[in-house]
């Protein structure tokens, strides 16, 4: 009997503990909200929701340019801002001449690529994904060379006036949309 009962406290555990891991992974791959803090740019796609008008309620590419081409209005500017002065964008177009109050929404539904470069053995640009730090990003471009100094990466950040270009010596720093990391060559 004691069997049984501690086979069945061992199986609510895992339950346990695997719903847990999926409420965070969840919570991770969330796309951001308005208020995020979040700058959008060239590449991110988006979804723009406006209450009540369905035809105008769409999904949307930041353009190369940093606009977003919205039905009626034109090209709205997205780049550098946050969702929520797109959201303010479009509804300010919008009551120009086409609804009178409208309520208007964005969400992030991707984010631009980072690019990785240097000693690793696939370098290019890969999709962004929350959370992502700069060994898992390493590890999605196979892993370093040979010839790679593991110890220090070079990150580029666009559209940071505060942080353009550092050398970081710790794995866990947080990688943004957009970035550029670079594994340099160790000398022997």
């Amino acid at each position: 009997m004691s069997e049984i009962c501690s086979f069945g406290k061992i199986a609510v555990q895992k339950t346990f503990f695997i719903a847990i891991a999926a409420i965070f992974l969840t919570i991770a791959a969330a796309p951001l909200s308005a208020d995020s803090g979040y700058r959008l740019g060239a590449g991110d796609r988006v979804r723009v929701t406006v209450f009540g008008e369905a035809d105008l309620t769409g999904e949307y590419e930041i353009d190369g340019s940093g606009v977003v081409a919205f039905p009626l209005v034109g090209e709205v500017k997205a780049t550098g801002g946050s969702a929520r002065d797109l959201e303010e964008g479009i509804a300010k177009k919008l009551r120009q001449g086409f609804l009178k109050n409208p309520t208007v929404s964005v969400e992030v539904l991707s984010y631009r690529p980072f690019f990785i470069l240097g000693e690793v053995k696939r370098p290019g640009s890969y999709p962004y994904k929350n959370g992502l730090n700069v060994l898992n990003a390493v590890a999605l471009a196979g892993g370093y060379t040979y010839r790679a100094k593991s110890d220090v990466w070079v990150i580029t950040r666009s559209g940071d006036k505060e942080y353009q270009e550092r050398e970081v010596k710790n794995g866990n720093f947080n990688v943004r949309p957009g970035d550029t990391i670079v594994i340099p060559e160790r000398f022997f």
